[in-house]
């Protein structure tokens, strides 16, 4: 059987869950309407946007530096599920938690052993720490200089009025993943709500293609000010040496958002003076 570990474990971004919502409070989560990444299309407008396009830039930058920080700040329920869509077809699924430490750095602990009834694919944790470890892509200040952006029109995105915008790297890079897709932005808040798209680099390493390569990422409001990245979905198919094509589809689910415990530190705390005899 042929490891779908061998086809996720490239640097792609895979993260989280749920619907677009202007949500004040988390309430449940719902998956977004279904949405092939692959047909997605865009009917520029005449007429160019009511703020400039470099002012929308500078400001959904300076959100996702906030959303990053906070981001950073936060410990959330993942679940992971891959489907094979065929006849038979099965899942696998598992439920971790997602923590930062006071290192800075972020772990995972599984909550719910995994079940998988998975009939021509198999799936294992090791895979699943593959995709909980990827970073997470966002467009921060830092970031926008490696980009060309070409704006492309609005759209009502549920309650959402959006801006959307064909983001391409200016230039390819041998060492690291860069976005290579479109990006909605609402209107309001100048927050980035959804992207699909794919991560491209100069160079693909051996062995490392992806049967998902395009990805749907929604983004939900979280404590009435934060958009993170809460629903990943993606589909496509592996073609075995012998057999006809399996159809998958991954889908990456985050909830139950909860700012961490103790404050992210990257420098070592001093211990406390001795108490007195």
């Amino acid at each position: 059987m042929k490891r779908i570990a061998i086809l996720l474990a490239a640097g792609i971004m895979v993260l989280a869950p749920a619907r677009i919502a202007r949500a004040q409070a988390q309430g449940p989560v719902t998956p977004p309407p279904k949405s092939e990444v692959k047909a997605t299309k865009v009917q520029p407008d005449a007429a160019p946007p009511p703020v400039a396009t470099d002012e929308i830039i500078r400001r959904f930058a300076a959100n996702e530096d906030r959303m990053k920080k906070a981001y950073d700040q936060y410990s959330f329920t993942l679940s992971v599920k891959v489907q094979e869509e065929s006849n038979p077809g099965g899942e696998f699924l598992v439920t971790g938690e997602m923590y930062m430490k006071s290192d800075g750095q972020r772990y995972e602990r599984i909550v719910k052993q995994p079940v998988s009834t998975l009939k021509q694919t198999s799936f294992t944790l090791e895979d699943v720490k593959i995709i909980a470890s990827l970073p997470l892509f966002v467009l921060t200040s830092d970031e926008v200089g490696n980009y060309k952006f070409k704006y492309q029109g609005t759209e009502k995105m549920d309650e959402l009025d959006t801006y959307i915008f064909r983001v391409e790297p200016k230039q390819l890079s041998r060492t690291r993943r860069l976005f290579n897709g479109v990006i909605w932005v609402d209107q309001r808040d100048f927050a980035i709500v959804k992207s699909s798209g794919k991560f491209v680099r100069e160079v693909e390493a051996e062995g490392t293609q992806l049967p998902f390569e395009m990805f749907d990422v929604y983004r939900e409001n979280i404590a009435g000010q934060y958009w993170f990245p809460t629903y990943v979905s993606s589909e496509d198919t592996i073609n075995p040496p012998k057999g006809e094509s399996i159809p998958l589809k991954l889908v990456v689910r985050s909830s139950n958002f909860q700012p961490n415990p103790i404050a992210v530190s990257t420098t070592p705390t001093p211990s406390p003076p001795a108490k007195p005899n």
